[in-house]
């Protein structure tokens, strides 16, 4: 019950929060897409398996804005 509680803040702020990356460059958007996206399965994956849901939300945003740059680099041609 608990985890649907937070669902819809969670999701109303990440909407906001993509919406905003309309004057960003692609590296920026690409890291605080990832970020939000690791945040969100950071937060999700800890709730179901009864974790530290703050834990795992600030480790899987970490993660996710890390794969983010990495993508941006692989897009560009910049990782070996």
């Amino acid at each position: 019950m608990k985890f649907k509680s937070l669902l819809l803040p969670f999701v109303m702020v990440s909407v906001m929060a993509l919406g905003a990356c309309s004057g960003m460059s692609d590296t920026q958007q690409r890291v605080l897409s990832g970020g939000a996206i690791g945040t969100g399965v950071g937060v999700v994956g800890t709730a179901l398996t009864g974790g530290c849901v703050t834990c795992g939300a600030v480790i899987g945003g970490a993660v996710g804005a890390g794969a983010g740059y990495l993508v941006d680099l692989n897009e560009k041609g910049k990782l070996p």
